[in-house]
């Protein structure tokens, strides 16, 4: 008798299939798409994070001067019914005569001289007209993103120093 010598198979079972590779694949894939969104929305958020932070030491430097300016003010020329415009005079030994603030086309302007940009409101209100102002209201909105709806909004209410001399 014959004894058939068996065919050995010999399994490798050292490697991936192509399926596992396959999953593999997907898996990684998956993680790696979740990782930049991720990453690129907190990047955005920081971007637009840092343009109103800007907006806001912006919107505040240009409140400031104006508080300051129209502190020192002795009137207010009345002759502007605009209520984004003001004119504030001031004492001869003052240095000027006169400063006038104004928005047009969304910017702040001093002198005719650009202050801040992106202002979506500005408004001088005078509490006490019309009998001869003394006291001046400031409402100022700025919108960085143009959204419609304002990112930064400043309120003030001022009496004139020198009101009267």
């Amino acid at each position: 008798m014959k004894v058939k010598k068996g065919i050995k198979i010999k399994i490798n079972s050292k490697g991936f299939s192509l399926i596992e590779m396959m999953v593999a694949l997907s898996i990684l894939s998956l993680l790696i798409i979740g990782s930049v969104t991720f990453f690129s929305g907190g990047t955005r958020s920081w971007v637009t994070g840092q343009y109103q932070l800007e907006a806001q030491r912006n919107a505040r430097f240009a409140m400031d001067r104006m508080v300051r300016e129209i502190r020192e003010g002795t009137s207010i020329d009345e002759t502007s019914s605009d209520t984004t415009t003001i004119k504030i005079n001031y004492l001869a030994s003052f240095g000027k005569n006169s400063v006038t603030y104004s928005l047009s086309d969304n910017t702040i302007s001093r002198d005719g001289i650009p202050l801040i940009n992106n202002v979506k409101t500005l408004s001088f209100t005078y509490p006490d007209a019309p009998a001869p102002i003394s006291k001046v209201h400031i409402l100022l909105e700025v919108d960085v993103d143009n959204d419609e709806s304002p990112d930064i909004t400043l309120n003030t209410d001022i009496n004139l120093r020198n009101f009267g001399l």
